[in-house]
């Protein structure tokens, strides 16, 4: 696991339990790390401006402090549903293993009343089963938010199979398909490289060079793209 997602699962650990303590040697037990990088870690998320402090009992640990926290985010039942439904249509998309994991941490966050609302209406809903979706290597991701080189064997439309190494840039996704927008040092340009040809991919220590993805790189008409706004 990479510092950042420990930081955020760290984080979300010691919300989750508050007003409990975690003990240093039971974190360093859940995360698979030494106690040291438990406190390393603490100290950084307390940084950042969480208000973790740490218990003086007798088990001693770390506390997430409520009290001196904002107010969690309120999600009514059918609200959680809507979000459930977005995050199990990500399988087969770069986003599947976060989507699972924020899909846990979503029914955490509910209290007991909505939690029992929300299973109730989620049990009115099912989804037809087809040809599941190709599951894209959590190695791209990895390599587009660490901007770094990936080498990939692939094979394109017309069965012509050739050995790259690109630089990530981007996602290009619709109902069907998930496409890496990448430089492709082969062909010394902007390439969509559709993740189910992709036949093995491997990831590099290689930084690669600041590129930026422009809506002009994708050759698609502009009414046919959207990018994704978060708000």
């Amino acid at each position: 696991m990479k510092r950042a997602d420990r930081l955020c699962a760290l984080a979300a650990e010691l919300r989750a339990a508050a007003p409990r303590s975690r003990g240093a040697p039971w974190l360093a037990r859940r995360f698979h790390i030494s106690v040291r990088t438990v406190a390393r870690d603490v100290h950084a998320l307390r940084r950042s401006g969480l208000p973790i402090v740490t218990d003086g009992g007798r088990a001693g640990g770390y506390v997430f402090d409520r009290s001196r926290a904002l107010p969690p985010l309120h999600l009514a039942p059918s609200e959680a549903v809507a979000v459930a439904v977005a995050l199990r249509r990500l399988g087969g998309t770069p986003f599947h293993a976060d989507a699972a994991s924020a899909l846990r941490k979503l029914g955490a966050m509910l209290p007991e009343a909505d939690d029992l609302a929300a299973r109730e209406l989620a049990e009115r809903l099912h989804f037809a089963v087809g040809h599941p979706a190709p599951v894209v290597p959590r190695v791209i991701a990895d390599a587009l938010h660490g901007r770094t080189i990936l080498r990939i064997d692939y094979t394109d439309r017309y069965g012509v199979a050739t050995t790259r190494s690109v630089e990530p840039l981007g996602y290009l996704g619709n109902r069907e398909y998930w496409y890496l927008v990448a430089w492709c040092r082969l062909r010394d340009g902007v390439r969509a490289f559709r993740t189910d040809r992709i036949e093995s991919v491997t990831g590099t220590a290689e930084p690669a060079p600041p590129r930026r993805l422009l809506p002009s790189d994708l050759d698609l008409p502009g009414d046919l793209v959207r990018p994704l706004i978060f708000v």
